[in-house]
């Protein structure tokens, strides 16, 4: 699979060069799939020209057997926009939603915006409200095509926690075990992990 992944500001010209004439271009990888990723893509779709053209791109990326894939933070970056927010609905086959305990109390605008079912709705606001207390995970709810849909785990090592982490205080103490003496950011990393390991172990004791 052939990926374009756009981030903030370069999706203003990542996007530009990709869709339109540029899409002829990537038609001539016969057989590979395409996905164009626009990863934060509040800020793109603050500008009235970028939101027209992530509107064509989802509107004819699978002629191109391609398929196009936006990722926020916030519903609202996506269902704010009225030039967007149908286009995006509408020919996305697979919605994924993280914990949206913070719209606990609006959540209907959402449920009636994306299409959802009560059964959906219940399943996307259990999310992780009882998790192991004793294993390293968070929850995603997946549907597809409103045929499926279930609430899954997701759990990754330490190491790979530690590596992608956007905690700053996490960050921060990767940072300053790697500026140690003989230290490296891979070394950083597997010791902090090392000591998450530690410490849980020690609390699975005590109990």
């Amino acid at each position: 699979m052939a990926v374009f992944l756009c981030k903030q500001e370069t999706a203003y010209e990542m996007l530009r060069s990709l869709v339109g004439s540029e899409m002829c271009r990537i038609d001539r990888l016969k057989g590979v799939r395409k996905m164009i990723l626009i990863e934060e893509c509040w800020k793109a779709l603050m500008s009235a020209n970028m939101s027209e053209y992530i509107k064509y791109l989802f509107k004819t990326v699978r002629k191109y057997f391609g398929e196009a894939v936006v990722v926020t933070q916030e519903v609202d970056d996506i269902i704010s926009s009225p030039i967007v927010k149908e286009a995006i609905i509408n020919n996305s086959d697979c919605k994924i939603l993280l914990d949206q305990r913070k719209y606990m109390n609006k959540f209907e605008h959402i449920q009636k915006l994306l299409g959802l079912t009560e059964k959906e709705k219940g399943q996307i606001l259990s999310i992780n409200q009882a998790n192991h207390p004793g294993r390293f995970y968070r929850e995603v709810w997946i549907g597809l095509g409103g045929t499926h849909s279930a609430v899954y785990a997701t759990e990754v090592s330490a190491e790979e926690y530690y590596t992608f982490t956007t905690e700053e205080s996490e960050k921060l103490e990767v940072q300053r075990l790697a500026g140690e003496p003989g230290g490296n950011l891979e070394l950083a990393v597997r010791r902090l992990a090392e000591k998450k390991r530690e410490e849980q172990k020690q609390v699975s004791t005590l109990k």
